[in-house]
Formats: structure tokens, C-alpha cells, sequence
């Protein structure tokens, strides 16, 4: 009776834990990624030219940096690791990076963050107000993007509204709707009305 008792809250705990440990492994599959937001996962925005970020590594102050902008090709310098290419990467990816180049001979296990200060502007130009750069936040739409130009001028045409995306190597201006989105270093133009 006491081997049969013995027998039942052994399996009984092994059951309990590995319920706890699939718990646990489920959580943190659906946990946001470190750095985001509650309800957020980490951005698939690929950095590029004139982005602002910071780097930290956690412990390790002189390795931080505060505000790093990436050259015009992309680039940044970063110490032990000299130049380290960010242009077309995600800040996940940069991570990866500087964790494999730190690891080993410096540090064991680096944990690194790399979070997006600023990214890089737009541009509108044409039928718009004020026309020039401005500072991207995400969510940007074509309307959006004019209500900070200013507004349409009086002989801007509503309908012919183009945009050269910044992430197209042929640079091709494809047609647009109010509802669309803007990107970073995107240039949108409004086009002068026949009438």
C-alpha cells in the first residue's frame, strides 16, 4: 500500500512539472520580444540610412551607446567589432550581431538590446503647403503625411499622388491612395491638377 502511495505521487509530481514546464514554455513563446511594448513584437523595420538607435549591453556600460546614426551607407562603428553593416537588417538582427561578435573572447553570454530613437525622415513635395522632410513615426499614412505638409494647395490634384519608396532599388513612383502607407525615406509627390 505505501510503495503503490509512493508510486502514485511520484508520477503524480512528474506529471505536475512537466504540465509546469509546458506552462511556462508557452508563455514564453508568446511573450513579447524584449525590448517591445506589452502587445507588441519586435519590429521587421529594416534600418537604413540616417536611423538614430541605441545599444546597450546589458553590464557592460562601455559598450553601450546611447545614440549611434547610421552613415549614409548604412553603417556604424561599434567597439571590438570596427564597422558593422545595419542597412536592410531589423534591430533583431543587429542584436544578433554584436551578441556572436562579443561573445567568446569578451564576454560569455552578452545580452544586447538595440532599440530605434528616430528613424529616418520623409519627404513631400509638389501641390503640397510645406513642402520638405519630416521625422517618421509609424502609422503614417498618404493623408496623414499631407495634413503634416500643410494640406493640398489649391491646385494640387487629389488623385495623382505618388511615392518613390525608399526600400525600391529601381526606384519606380507607383500611385497612391490617401489610405496608404508611409515609410521611411519614402518621397511622395502631388502632382499640379489640370483644372
Amino acid at each position: 500500500m505505501i510503495k503503490r502511495l509512493t508510486v502514485y505521487l511520484t508520477v503524480s509530481l512528474l506529471l505536475l512539472s512537466l504540465v509546469v514546464v509546458a506552462a511556462q514554455a508557452q508563455q514564453e513563446n508568446s511573450a513579447p520580444a524584449l525590448g517591445a511594448k506589452p502587445g507588441q513584437q519586435k519590429s521587421n523595420y529594416q534600418l537604413g540610412a540616417g536611423d538614430l538607435i541605441s545599444i546597450d549591453v546589458f553590464g557592460e556600460d562601455i559598450l553601450s551607446l546611447k545614440e549611434v546614426r547610421l552613415t549614409d551607407g548604412g553603417t556604424f562603428s561599434f567597439p571590438f567589432l570596427g564597422e558593422v553593416r545595419a542597412k536592410g537588417r531589423t534591430s533583431s538582427e543587429i542584436e544578433a550581431i554584436i551578441a556572436q561578435g562579443l561573445r567568446g573572447d569578451y564576454l560569455l553570454d552578452p545580452k544586447v538590446t538595440v532599440r530605434i530613437l528616430e528613424y529616418r525622415p520623409f519627404f513631400v513635395n509638389g501641390e503640397v503647403k510645406n513642402p520638405g522632410g519630416y521625422p517618421f513615426k509609424p502609422g503614417l499614412t498618404l493623408r496623414k503625411v499631407i495634413a503634416l505638409a500643410g494640406g493640398f494647395t489649391e491646385r494640387a490634384s487629389r488623385n495623382r499622388v505618388y511615392v518613390i519608396r525608399d526600400s525600391d532599388p529601381s526606384r519606380k513612383s507607383i500611385r497612391l491612395t490617401l489610405e496608404s502607407p508611409v515609410f521611411p525615406g519614402d518621397i511622395v509627390t502631388v502632382d499640379q491638377s489640370f483644372f
